[in-house]
């Protein structure tokens, strides 16, 4: 627990701190772009759909090492004599690159590659040919439905479209998209396997309070496409990959599914305005990601949901929360150790720095925890945008 070195002076103090977002109204803008330099395959204006491929490009496949000169039984000098392919050259699966016929060609000794490749190269001082597998083509998707709104040359394209959009705290899985169900009646309510069917096949489904692992496990069987709920339990997540994830980066699992917690680890109620807000789409296509990053860089899990033309929304800019700041009375979220994922009010904002348990001085924020308070440094919590 950080102690105090000074006493606080101002009952006034407020700042700033970044918040998630549960926004009704948000114009969401996605750079997307390849991992290597490739071709874009749309049109700055174009309307794209979430599964739109918007860019291409192929990454290098693998390289084959052969030994020819072993294989063959020749010297490593003598190599290039018996390769029947230049350095270029492109195989088809068991189409032969080397061969070599001793004792007046009563024996034969041939070398067929396993696979369709190229020849890269080959050295006379190891006896060795490289070949290289076919190159792998990458496919870069919209991930997000709207509109071009700039195409960066060779590289991906930049999509903007106006949509709710909500963040969560901790997710896992990479992106995806599907229909929005709701299977919870409050966001109180437990998931539980029985809640979800044959009919949840392809969709999100928004829940209360908790998903268990024997959700999880259901919710694979049926082929749904996403999860989001107040709060998921750590030893589920284990069970459910198969070994521990920790919280400083994650959304490259290989899972069928994306998980997403809104609020934190545990049984934790999801916030009225997140699943009213989510209930309020219902039936509407969204995109998912659960990847999430809290170290520098912060990335959060998030589902973003095209408004449809002709639907009426409330828009506003940026709260006034947000916009004065957090203080106190405003309701907050940690996000470190150890009191990750809590929910409460800020009680006090001291002035000066505060020695904490690593002899750092940082500045504080005093917190209203249920019956308790605690202390923690300012930089590991923040406060909901809405």
């Amino acid at each position: 627990m950080p102690k105090n070195t000074t006493e606080p002076n101002s009952e006034e103090a407020y700042a700033y701190t970044p918040g998630l977002k549960v926004k009704e109204f948000e114009v969401v803008t996605k750079t997307r772009r390849l991992p290597l330099i490739g071709e874009v395959l749309v049109k700055q204006g174009q309307e794209v759909d979430f599964d739109t491929i918007v860019a291409r490009t192929k990454i290098p496949g693998a390289p084959i090492m052969l030994r020819v000169a072993d294989l063959l039984g020749v010297s490593t000098n003598d190599v290039p004599k018996f390769l029947t392919k230049k350095i270029g050259d492109k195989l088809q699966k068991d189409e032969i690159i080397a061969k070599y016929s001793p004792f007046w060609g009563l024996f034969k000794k041939e070398i067929k590659t396993s696979e369709t490749c190229t020849l890269e190269n080959y050295s006379s001082a190891t006896g060795q040919c490289v070949l290289r597998c076919e190159p792998i083509p990458v496919d870069l998707v919209a991930y997000m439905k709207g509109k071009i709104k700039k195409i960066l040359p060779n590289e991906g394209v930049i999509i903007e479209n106006e949509a709710a959009y909500i963040q969560g705290i901790f997710g896992i899985g990479g992106e995806r998209n599907g229909e929005i169900a709701i299977i919870a009646k409050s966001p109180d309510e437990i998931i539980t396997p029985e809640m979800i069917t044959t009919e949840h096949k392809g969709k999100i489904l928004i829940g209360g309070s908790l998903a268990t692992l024997e959700v999880l496990k259901k919710a694979t069987e049926v082929g749904v496409k996403g999860i989001v709920v107040g709060g998921i339990r750590s030893v589920d997540i284990t069970q459910y990959l198969g070994y521990e994830i920790g919280v400083a980066i994650t959304g490259e699992e290989n899972i069928p599914l994306s998980l997403i917690a809104t609020e934190g680890f545990g049984e934790m109620r999801m916030s009225d305005k997140t699943f009213k807000l989510l209930s309020k789409f219902a039936g509407e296509k969204a995109a998912i990601n659960g990847a999430t990053q809290i170290r520098a860089g912060v990335l959060r899990p998030e589902i973003i949901i095209p408004i449809r033309k002709g639907t009426v929304i409330k828009k506003t800019e940026v709260s006034n929360e947000t916009v004065k700041g957090m203080r106190p009375g405003t309701p907050i979220r940690i996000i470190a150790d150890p009191y990750f994922g809590e929910i409460g009010i800020v009680s006090h904002l001291p002035v000066d720095l505060v020695k904490v348990e690593t002899g750092a001085l940082v500045r504080v924020v005093e917190i209203r925890l249920g019956n308790r308070n605690v202390v923690v440094p300012r930089a590991n919590v923040e406060i909901i945008e809405e």
